[in-house]
């Protein structure tokens, strides 16, 4: 098996990607795209069914252009391509093609823009047909035109949860309310101050006021606290966040969709060997990377959603500006200037402000985990995939694990499922900091909050393991 090589590998075909991929291929580097999808784009950019194409046109059209632009500049988009693994000189990545055939490549830089997860935080009744996370029921609506059910209701927290709930009136639903964490849309000082960010605020406006329209509630300062139901969900308990277990609302639903925002998909750049640290807010791991986007492994550079979660805009800018210090590195005559490097630099630290606007208006992802996992009955199930519930995954920490996660993970299976603790990581790690307690040794034995990355880090089919060992068997 042949090394694919090129002076640029990006990994995520979103916003980040294309637009790092754009700027690069623009300036005549050789450039390889890889995406798992079976499409460029993304969750954000990801095109709509020809079916609603048809009725409602692309709902994001500035994606579709990006997306043709990469093409048209001779760009190697390897769509359907997932990328799995780094080979032993820590450097070649390993990847299965369409046909399920193992593939390595290579670049000199290497761009990871693997985007986000969506954060969730179990409850009894979470494993119920229907209950969904606002993402895969956004990807419904806009990109199928339809719904995961009749009346739904939409929970967590954070701006997400807005375009969700309209994307669903779209697309026909009858949603019966938003519950959200906190009370971000409460008049404050410190909502005030999104008055300095006019496009985002219209934005914003402009999903409340179609959802007023609609006579949607807006409940804030709300959290599901139980889904109940026989075949599917049925019905959702709504508590105060302030005390979660206390029910305060019952509602007749077919659908539930419940999210906490997104966390950074690190499991590449960890891999790769790329310092991470535990983000002070969000209790997430982020890499840690230099306003170029630029990680502790020279020539890695994390883009996007993946260096940690900011929106469309500001994963756009990072792309750009990964890019950019490629082509300076690479003394490109295309390189940008000082006025173009201080133009991106600019609008970077403007989209961090709104970041942080938006971090402070919402509750402290951090401080919301540990409120909802202190009320967390013990039969509940926190691992979906291996059913485990939250008194095992406590028992272990406890009493078996000394409060190391990745112990806990051992003793109670707790993310050893297909999708590897990407959906129910960040609670499991919070459960088990809890059962650690206050001890300095505990603490510091849970560490960054996230499981150890291993590989494959998605499943890969066996013919493909077994046909990698057999070439390389080849090869030597």
């Amino acid at each position: 098996m042949t090394t694919t090589a090129c002076d640029v590998l990006i990994v995520g075909g979103g916003p980040a990607g294309l637009s790092a991929a754009a700027r690069l291929a623009a300036a005549g580097l050789a450039v390889t795209l890889v995406d798992e999808q079976p499409e460029l784009g993304g969750q954000y950019y990801r095109s709509p069914s020809p079916a609603v194409l048809r009725e409602h046109g692309d709902h994001r059209p500035e994606g579709g252009r990006l997306v043709a632009r990469v093409r048209s500049l001779g760009v190697d988009c390897r769509t359907g391509h997932l990328v799995w693994g780094v080979d032993d000189d820590g450097r070649t990545l390993l990847g299965t093609g369409p046909d399920g055939s193992p593939v390595r490549l290579r670049g000199r830089h290497v761009i990871v823009a693997t985007g986000a997860y969506e954060r969730t935080h179990p409850f009894p009744g979470w494993q119920l047909p229907s209950v969904t996370t606002p993402g895969f029921a956004q990807h419904l609506a806009a990109a199928d035109g339809t719904s995961p059910g009749r009346r739904v209701l939409v929970a967590g927290s954070g701006p997400f949860l807005l375009p969700v709930a309209c994307s669903l009136l779209a697309a026909g639903a009858d949603v019966v309310g938003v519950a959200e964490a906190g009370h971000p849309y409460r008049p404050s000082l410190r909502a005030a101050t999104a008055l300095r960010h006019p496009a985002r605020l219209r934005e914003l406006a402009g999903y409340a006021a179609r959802l007023a329209r609609a006579r949607v509630p807006l409940w804030q300062g709300r959290v599901v606290s139980r889904a109940s139901g026989a075949d599917r969900v049925s019905s959702a308990t709504l508590a105060a966040t302030a005390d979660p277990g206390r029910p305060l609302r019952t509602v007749d639903v077919d659908a539930l969709c419940v999210g906490y925002g997104f966390r950074p998909q690190t499991d590449l750049a960890r891999l790769l060997g790329c310092e991470i640290r535990a983000d002070a807010v969000t209790g997430d791991a982020e890499p840690v990377t230099d306003a170029f986007g630029r990680t502790s492994r020279p020539g890695v550079y994390v883009a996007g959603e993946a260096a940690g979660v900011g929106g469309v805009h500001r994963a756009l800018v990072r792309g750009a500006t990964a890019a950019a210090h490629i082509l300076l590195r690479e003394g490109s005559p295309a390189a940008p200037g000082p006025r173009e490097i201080a133009r991106l630099a600019a609008r970077g630290r403007a989209l961090t402000r709104f970041t942080a606007l938006s971090d402070a208006l919402y509750p402290s992802q951090a401080e919301l985990r540990k409120a909802l996992a202190a009320t967390l009955d013990d039969d509940t199930i926190v691992c979906r995939c291996e059913a485990v519930t939250a008194a095992a995954v406590r028992s272990a920490a406890a009493e078996r694990a000394g409060g190391d996660l990745n112990a806990a993970k051992s003793w109670s299976r707790a993310g050893m499922g297909p999708c590897q603790g990407r959906f129910c990581g960040f609670a499991v790690a919070g459960l088990v900091r809890d059962a650690a307690g206050d001890a300095a040794d505990g603490a510091a034995r849970c560490g960054v909050p996230v499981f150890p990355a291993r590989q494959p880090i998605r499943p890969v089919p066996v013919e493909t393991l077994l046909a990698l060992g057999e070439q390389d068997g080849g090869d030597g």
